[in-house]
């Protein structure tokens, strides 16, 4: 009986489930994506994961004889690309900019605006009708993300590099939300690939990404003599490994069995895997982070059940 109701679990809630398993993936990488960012710039930290990433999908596609070129009719497979160019190639960019001027912490403050407006734009174009429950819980997760990241952030100096970094989270969490709700208009009711359609949208985003090398040649090139150190190389692939190639993977197959706001919502959780992380090095996680985490759980728990 247990193994049948694990199964049915499994089967119900497979997206929400690899909503949770991105946000886990991402919160394992968004420390030393922070670090990194000392080093590498923004575009070429993007480019570099984007295009390993895609070596990755592509191996793996050619080594499980799954079909390079899988039966889709040219309107989703061009809302692919345009789900990356915009999601991974600018949202991503962003990000890292965001990540260098403000740290992790207020970046993904900034980050959890994306469920809203990935429920905002998929409620007016997909015509996605939530629950009010549902709505209740992704107000709940967002806030109870918020609270646990927004700890310590407080009377921060107004300047221009707040301004900037602000910008460019703000400019990200619409991106990652457009970008979402583009795979999610693409992938609905198919039965494509989830790796195919991640690979599909890294493509777009490198596309991008190259036609707006030539703009910031220099940078990209500093960052290139970088990645010749063999360990700074090696953390960049591992990232990409675990963000990119299986966070994506795990995205696509959120964004095509469950709603975007939901899977969005349950993927701007991250910062509260964090926490654990931050426990086992010693550092001190307060009474209010705990409530946060509680608040943000019992948020999940209504978009499981009344969704």
């Amino acid at each position: 009986m247990l193994a049948n109701f694990s199964d049915l679990f499994l089967m119900n809630f497979k997206g929400e489930l690899a909503a949770l398993g991105v946000a886990f993936l991402w919160a394992l990488t968004s420390v030393i994506y922070s670090r990194l960012g000392k080093k590498i710039f923004p575009l070429a930290m993007n480019l570099s994961k984007g295009a390993i990433a895609i070596a990755m999908a592509f191996l793996t596609i050619l080594l499980s004889g799954e079909q390079l070129l899988p039966a889709i009719d040219s309107i989703r497979f061009i809302l692919l690309l345009l789900s990356g160019a915009v999601g991974i190639g600018v949202g991503d960019t962003a990000y890292f900019a965001a990540l260098n001027s403000l740290g992790a912490r207020q970046t993904l403050l900034l980050k959890t605006l994306g469920p809203p407006m990935a429920a905002i734009v998929s409620t007016i174009f997909l015509h996605e009708q939530l629950s009010y429950v549902a709505w209740v819980g992704i107000l709940l997760t967002i806030l109870g993300v918020a609270w646990v990241i927004s700890e310590r952030v407080k009377n921060a100096t107004i300047n221009d590099k707040l301004i900037v970094g602000v910008s460019f989270a703000l400019l990200s969490a619409f991106t990652d939300a457009m970008g979402a709700v583009l795979s999610r208009a693409a992938l609905a009711e198919t039965t494509i690939n989830s790796l195919w359609s991640a690979m599909v949208r890294l493509v777009g985003g490198v596309l991008i990404l190259l036609l707006w090398l030539p703009m910031k040649r220099e940078p990209v090139r500093a960052s290139l003599k970088e990645l010749r150190s063999g360990r700074i190389l090696g953390i960049v692939i591992l990232c990409a490994f675990l963000s990119t190639y299986l966070g994506f993977w795990l995205q696509q197959i959120s964004l095509k069995f469950s709603p975007a706001a939901i899977a969005k919502s349950l993927n701007a959780t991250s910062p509260l895997f964090v926490l654990p992380f931050a426990f086992f090095i010693g550092e001190k996680i307060s009474l209010r982070a705990i409530l946060g985490v509680l608040v943000a759980i019992a948020g999940m728990g209504l978009l499981f059940i009344y969704r």
